[in-house]
């Protein structure tokens, strides 16, 4: 049996909070599934996520895989010592979609001290590739004083 890579034994009740009141909520992105070594989610192809063509935005697809892997690289951190930032995000589209919904899985490749790299794969209905996406983010120390992040010594 794989150890699980997230901080504590979380449970998704205690994730999706995390979905409410900001641009995730809008998107429609919701979490569905938190096991040992990964995270999904979905998000619908409809009028909050589709181009003027009718085909799902790029920039919703990288959204949802930011989301998911941003949500699963601070899983896996002392969340009262450090926070896991977006430092560089790549994506290539591979199928467009017109309706239904996307399913993205949020894998780690690297979870380093100072940085952690995710692979985002997101697929249609049909578990056809949509996406794939690869996201590093930077691990660094909450500052004292309000929750300002620390980004550099000082």
């Amino acid at each position: 049996m794989s150890k699980a890579i997230w901080f504590k034994d979380y449970q998704l009740s205690e994730v999706e909070p995390l979905c409410k009141t900001n641009m995730v909520e809008h998107l429609g992105i919701e979490l569905t599934e938190l096991e040992i070594n990964h995270l999904v989610g979905t998000m619908p192809v409809d009028h909050r996520t589709t181009q003027p063509a009718g085909l799902l935005h790029g920039g919703a697809s990288v959204a949802f895989a930011e989301t998911l892997g941003s949500i699963a690289a601070n899983l896996c951190v002392d969340p009262e010592r450090w926070v896991c930032v977006g430092q560089e995000i790549n994506a290539s589209h591979l199928r467009p979609v017109r309706k239904g919904c996307v399913t993205g899985t949020a894998k780690p490749l690297y979870l380093g001290r100072s940085s952690q790299v995710w692979d985002i794969g997101i697929v249609d209905d049909r578990q056809r590739t949509v996406c794939v996406v690869r996201l590093t983010v930077a691990v660094v120390s909450v500052g004292h004083g309000g929750g300002e992040l620390k980004l550099f010594d000082e």
